[in-house]
């Protein structure tokens, strides 16, 4: 089992949505039959693809559905967090059944064949450009706790799988353990690549690999963190990133 993944899909085949991702320049040109020819090549039923934000540009669940679909009609299972643009985002009564391949981490994780997932949308981080603390202070506290009810959520899937809890890797001992991946859709760091409460929090839970997406374009690619923090490895997924090629990560 193989775990991969990829960010910003920004799918608009629903009824009305009409979004050309071309116009973005020629990196999106033809991006859905690429990412389609390219994961039918990489990834097998039994793998997992972590689809780390901004799937769809459809408005309400109903014009994403088609995007959702397409999506589940590709190999393996997805992991599907919430992007900014994800604004068909619903409740998770309404999702959980949309389709047996498609699994909505919000407040949750996802346990595999040797890896644990959880991550959810993140935010901008203080001390960026663009962050404000009258806008967006809340939502990025907000988006950390989040993260604490992902990690009570695998503490106990990893209990009932008679597995030890999460635990930052320099307390890690003995074999058995699954190996730990985080995800956002936002960068996990500002632009100047500075400690956040979400490295912090990927550092407390021993992650071994972290995925995000949301920056396009070839000078946004190096305002995310990217290489080593805390023992993790950081890496863009987004779409253009990686050139319509889903990322293996394990």
């Amino acid at each position: 089992m193989s775990l991969f993944a990829v960010a910003d899909t920004h799918l608009s085949f629903g009824l009305g949505v009409d979004k050309p991702m071309s116009v973005f320049g020629a990196s999106w040109d033809n991006y859905e039959a690429r990412l389609k020819e390219a994961w039918l090549g990489l990834v097998r039923p039994e793998d997992t693809v972590i689809v780390a934000g901004d799937i769809s540009w459809g408005l309400k669940l109903s014009e994403a559905l088609p995007d959702l679909l397409w999506l589940a009609s590709l190999p393996g299972e997805k992991l599907i967090l919430r992007g900014n643009h994800d604004l068909w985002w619903s409740s998770m009564a309404k999702m959980k059944d949309i389709h047996p391949t498609l699994h909505f981490i919000q407040n949750s994780s996802w346990l595999g064949d040797g890896f644990i997932v959880l991550g959810s949308r993140g935010w901008l981080c203080p001390g960026g450009r663009d962050f404000t603390e009258a806008e967006d202070r809340k939502i990025y506290e907000r988006e950390l706790l989040r993260l604490e009810l992902c990690r009570k959520d695998a503490d106990a899937r990893l209990e009932a799988a008679g597995l030890p809890p999460l635990a930052p890797l320099s307390e890690q001992d003995g074999p058995g353990r699954p190996v730990v991946v985080g995800a956002t859709h936002f960068p996990p760091t500002n632009e100047k690549k500075q400690p956040s409460g979400f490295t912090d929090f990927f550092t407390s839970v021993g992650a071994s690999h972290v995925v995000y997406g949301h920056l396009h374009g070839e000078p946004a690619f190096y305002n995310g963190p990217y290489g080593l923090i805390g023992g993790a490895e950081y890496r863009l997924c987004s779409l253009d990133r990686l050139d319509c090629v889903p990322a293996r990560i394990l």
